[in-house]
C-alpha cells in the first residue's frame, strides 16, 4: 500500500525521467521495475510526432539541453546553496542507460533529506543519474558523460536539475567510487543495490564547489519533455580516473538528446 501511494505521488516525475521512486527499501538487494517505452534517444528529433503526450518536445520554448558558451557569461543570479551535509541512504541501479541512484524515502522523508535553495525556495533531492555522452556542450565540446542531480518541490514535482560534466583524468573520483564500487548494475540489469551512505557533497566539491555555472529555464530531457525545470550547469568538470570512466561507459548506452535551439531560455537571467 505504501509503495502504491508513493508511486502515485511521484507520477509526474516518473513519466519521463529515470525512475527515482523505487529505492524505498534499503536493507536488501532488490529489483527495479522494467519499463517499456515508445521512444529512443537515437530518434530524439522525432519525439514530438510519435505520441500526443510528447507535444512539448516539438513545440516547447524552453527545451533542454542547449549549447552553452562563455559568450553567454557566467551566472550572477539564481545562486544555489547546497544543503548536502549528511550522506543519505538509497539504491544504486541502472536506468537502462547508465548509473543512477534513488534516495531511500523510507529512511529519510523527501523534505528531510538533502536539498538546495535558490531564489528563496527550497527544493529536495530525489536522485541522480548519468547521461553518456553529456547532454550539454560547452564551447562546442562535449564531455564523455553528465551527472544530473534531480530536485523536486515538497509535492515531489521536479523543478531543478544540477548538471555536472564528467571527463577522464588521472585520479579516482571519491564521488564516483561510491557507486562504481557498489557495483553499479549494467544497462541490461534490473538489480538495485543498497548504498547506506551516498555523500552528495563530494559531487559539488569535485565540480569546483559549483563556483561558476550557467543557469536557464529548461525542461526534462526525455519525453514528455515537461518544461518548468531550472537547469544549473557547472563550468567546472568532474574528473574521474580513466578506469572509472571506462567503468561508467561499460554500463551505459547512448542517452544524449539532440541539443535544442536557444529560444526563451533566459540564460543567466
Amino acid at each position: 500500500m505504501y509503495y502504491s501511494l508513493l508511486a502515485l505521488a511521484v507520477i509526474k516525475f516518473t513519466l519521463a525521467c529515470p525512475r527515482h521512486d523505487f529505492g524505498i527499501h534499503n536493507n536488501v538487494i532488490g529489483k527495479r521495475a522494467a519499463h517499456d517505452k515508445d521512444w529512443s534517444y537515437e530518434t530524439s528529433f522525432n519525439w514530438g510526432k510519435i505520441n500526443a503526450d510528447y507535444t512539448a518536445c516539438q513545440t516547447g520554448t524552453n527545451q533542454s539541453p542547449i549549447p552553452l558558451t562563455l559568450t553567454q557569461g557566467i551566472s550572477q543570479v539564481h545562486i544555489p546553496i547546497f544543503n548536502y551535509g549528511t550522506p543519505i541512504a538509497g539504491n544504486v541501479y541502472n536506468w537502462e542507460h547508465g548509473p543512477s541512484f534513488t534516495a531511500d524515502t523510507n529512511a529519510t522523508p523527501l523534505t528531510q533529506g538533502p536539498s538546495m535553495t535558490f531564489d528563496n525556495q527550497t527544493l529536495y533531492f530525489q536522485g541522480w543519474h548519468i547521461h553518456a555522452p553529456a547532454d550539454h556542450s560547452i564551447q562546442g565540446e562535449r564531455s564523455k558523460a553528465e551527472l544530473h542531480l534531480v530536485h523536486a518541490n515538497a509535492y515531489n514535482i521536479t523543478r531543478a536539475v544540477v548538471a555536472i560534466l564528467i571527463d577522464p583524468g588521472n585520479v579516482d573520483s571519491a564521488f564516483a567510487s561510491q557507486f562504481i564500487n557498489a557495483p553499479c548494475p549494467s544497462f541490461n540489469s534490473t538489480d538495485s543495490i543498497p548504498v547506506p551512505n551516498m555523500d552528495l557533497s563530494l559531487a559539488i566539491r569535485e565540480a569546483g564547489n559549483f563556483a561558476e555555472f550557467w543557469t536557464y529555464d529548461g525542461s526534462l530531457t526525455s519525453p514528455p519533455c515537461t518544461e518548468g525545470v531550472r537547469f544549473f550547469v557547472s563550468r567546472s568538470v568532474m574528473t574521474v580516473s580513466n578506469k572509472q570512466m571506462q567503468d561508467i561507459l561499460r554500463v551505459s548506452t547512448f542517452s544524449a538528446r539532440r541539443e535544442q535551439e536557444v529560444w526563451l531560455h533566459s540564460i543567466n537571467i
